[in-house]
């Protein structure tokens, strides 16, 4: 196979990432690594068409002396009894404009499932997982350096105190004095009577004016005749039977 892939990168920062182990596996798409394993090791999920092949194995690379570099890789089907290898060359080149451009030459051999899948699918798929590993790789920046213990208490800054006089509190208005006081006297007190209280102060409602018409002693007398009346009948009918 042979393929190349030009990043807008220098090929410094290319050189600098192949020669990080950890660098090389974070810009390999879809890698998840074993934890506590070498850099590189881990599985892999390779998506072909419509099918999705999941091996587990390693990558190493490794640098020459033409200033070329040697990728190594096998890999085993997670659920089958396939094997991938790969025999990789990449070789880096500066442009004109400042980037760079990554030939990759080698061979691949595989058996299994990817074995039964067609050849044009099988070559797409490869060229797009090449694509995206040197576009990673171009991004990739060193590691950063470990952070730095928190201060101690007694390293920490205390702010002076302020000398400022605290603000002056201005009064209120009455309106909203006599709804302090409204609230203050609503506490404690059960929903009930709140929602039923009537309101006090300015907001209470006014009375009406009682009025007292002249015919109010009649209004009052009339009650007290008809009592007699009814006693009067009470005590002839009780003469009577007496007789």
């Amino acid at each position: 196979m042979e393929h190349q892939v030009y990043v807008p990168a220098p090929a410094s920062r290319l050189r600098a990432a192949l020669a990080d182990p950890a660098r090389v596996a974070r810009a390999v798409p879809g890698l998840q690594q074993d934890p506590a394993a070498e850099p590189g090791t881990g599985r892999l999920k390779v998506r072909i068409g419509s099918h999705s092949i999941t091996y587990r194995g390693s990558l190493r690379v490794t640098a020459r002396a033409d200033g070329s570099y040697a990728v190594d890789g096998d890999a085993n089907e997670a659920r089958g009894t396939g094997t991938v290898k790969l025999a990789l060359t990449l070789r880096l080149a500066a442009t004109d404009e400042g980037g760079s451009t990554v030939t990759v030459t080698g061979t691949a051999s595989a058996d299994g499932r990817l074995a039964e899948l067609p050849a044009d699918a099988v070559e797409s798929a490869a060229t797009r997982l090449l694509n995206r590993f040197v576009e990673a790789l171009a991004e990739e920046t060193p590691d950063s350096a470990p952070d730095e213990p928190p201060p101690s208490v007694f390293e920490t800054e205390v702010p002076p105190p302020s000398l400022a006089p605290d603000p002056v509190e201005e009064p209120l208005p009455e309106i909203f004095a006599e709804a302090a006081h409204a609230r203050r006297t609503m506490i404690g007190r059960s929903a009930e009577e709140v929602d039923h209280a009537p309101p006090r102060g300015r907001y209470a409602p006014v009375p009406a004016p009682q009025t007292v018409a002249a015919n109010s002693a009649l209004r009052w007398a009339a009650p007290a005749a008809a009592l007699a009346l009814a006693s009067a009948i009470v005590v002839t009918r009780a003469l009577r039977r007496r007789r």
